[in-house]
Order: structure tokens, then sequence, then C-alpha cells
């Protein structure tokens, strides 16, 4: 069973139609990743899966249940979700902000327990934000702040993760950090993540399966190395490339065409193979 689905959803913003009939399964237990071009609606769509938008036509299903008849802080406890560039009041902390992930296991019978020490506890640690946790989250660097709120979010105890944009505005170090994080939670603990991202290269380095929104509706789904090729990227992004394998994981890899500085040393095949030696013995 997939662990989200939308069947004949359409999604509004103000008049407009964002996304119309759009029939979608995200597989249970892997990576997910949405593309497609600025204004696509990838960022309503993942919005409207965690029930904060609410269709304007169409069905979202939740672990076989219909997302809307589902009480709120049991889509807490089953889904989370990370939006892009959220912000944290001035002057908490790493573990207060960690904390709040806590808060659909909370009520007035129920107050912080053991068990939600260990899951902060452990978020901390899996994030590697257990020196930072008395730290303000407004101090942080933009790698560390990020590292932060996914902490947040991995101490909601959920099976389901949606993030969206998760690598904006870190630099190359960064984003390939925190995707590592994600892709090695994904493979210890299985849990499902839907993420949007723009950097196609990345996206079909860590996707076990790629969605491309064009039209307001799926264009193409599937392994990357399945789904990726010049045509789609022409279709999607109005972009002529060329795909090559990524010489560390054979994923495709967009080399995009335009205009630019001639190098009057050209990289040859050996160059490529000595550099690659050299990187694996560093």
């Amino acid at each position: 069973m997939p662990t989200l689905e939308t069947r004949n959803l359409n999604l509004t913003y103000g008049n407009e139609n964002i996304i119309e009939g759009l029939n979608l399964s995200i597989p249970k237990g892997k990576i997910t990743v949405l593309i497609g071009s600025n204004g696509c609606g990838k960022s309503t769509l993942l919005r409207a899966m965690a029930r904060l938008l609410k269709p304007a036509h169409g069905e979202i299903i939740l672990d076989g249940k219909h997302i809307a008849e589902i009480p709120t802080k049991e889509i807490a406890k089953n889904l989370s979700i990370l939006p892009q560039g959220p912000i944290a009041p001035e002057g908490l902390t790493v573990f207060q902000l960690v904390k709040q992930g806590r808060y659909p296991y909370q009520n007035w019978l129920k107050s912080w327990s053991e068990e939600d020490e260990r899951y902060v506890n452990e978020a901390l640690a899996v994030t590697k934000t257990t020196e930072l946790a008395e730290t303000a989250v407004d101090s942080l660097s933009g790698g560390q702040r990020q590292r932060a709120w996914i902490a947040m979010t991995l101490a909601q105890g959920t099976q389901t993760i949606l993030l969206d944009e998760p690598t904006t505005y870190l630099d190359m170090a960064h984003q390939v950090d925190i995707l590592d994080l994600l892709f090695e939670l994904n493979e210890r603990e299985q849990r499902t993540i839907v993420m949007v991202l723009h950097d196609l290269n990345l996206a079909c380095r860590y996707a076990h399966h790629l969605v491309a929104i064009k039209n307001k509706s799926v264009f193409a789904q599937g392994k990357p190395e399945d789904v990726i090729n010049s045509e789609l990227v022409r279709h999607v992004f109005g972009m002529e490339c060329e795909i090559i394998g990524d010489p560390f994981f054979g994923t495709p890899m967009c080399i995009p065409k335009g205009k630019g500085r001639k190098s009057d040393k050209p990289i040859t095949k050996q160059v490529e193979e000595d550099v690659k030696h050299e990187l694996i013995r560093s």
C-alpha cells in the first residue's frame, strides 16, 4: 500500500488552478523527489498532502484513510512537514525547538515523559546537533539551522516526512550533508521521505522515485534512470541539455547547453579518471 495517494486532485491558489486531476502514489519506505519548473505547483502539492491546504476537488489518502477525516493530532503522529524557510521565535534554543516535535503527544493528562526525552535526544544525536542544544536557533549558520529543523521533524516520530526544498540557500557541501542525512535515515529506518528539490542532479542521485510536474499534473514518474532524458528536461524545464552518467553513482546527470567560456585545457576522459581516483583515495 502506498503511504500517500492523491486521487483526481485539484488545487487552487486564489482563482488560479495550480494542480488539476492529479493522481499520484508515493511509495512506502522510499525517497520520492518532486521536480519541475518554478511555479508548477510542487510546494502547493506538498502542503496539500500535509493537510495544510484544502483541495478544491479530489482526495488525499494517508495510510489508506481519507486525510480529511483523520483528527489533526493523529495526522501529526503519522506525517510531519518541514516547510521552506521556517522561522523560529527569537531566542528559542535548539533543544526548545526540537521539543516542539513532541507537541502531538501532549495533552492535559499526559505531560513530558521519558519517551519524549528519548525522541528529542535521539533526534539531536542523529542530526549532530546535540552540542548545539542550548544555542539560539537564530544564531546558527544555515546548515546548522536546517539540521535543527530536521531534528524537530524527526522528534515528531512520524513514518512519513515531507520537506520543501530542504537544501535552499545552502552551499554545495551543506546540501550534500543534509541529503546524506536524509538518505541514511531512510536506509536505516525505512522512513518515507518526500522532498521538493530544484537541483535535478541531486534529485536523481538521492531519489528512488522521481515525479516531474508539468501543466498542472504529472508529466512523468519512476526511477530517475527510467524517466530522465533530454526530452523530459526540454518539456519540463524548457532547457536543452545532454544527459550523462554520474561518475560516482551512475545516476542521470544533466549538463545544460547554453553560453559559457570554452576551456583551453578540456578535461579528457583520462583526466576525469585521475580526478575520480584521487577523490576516492583522499
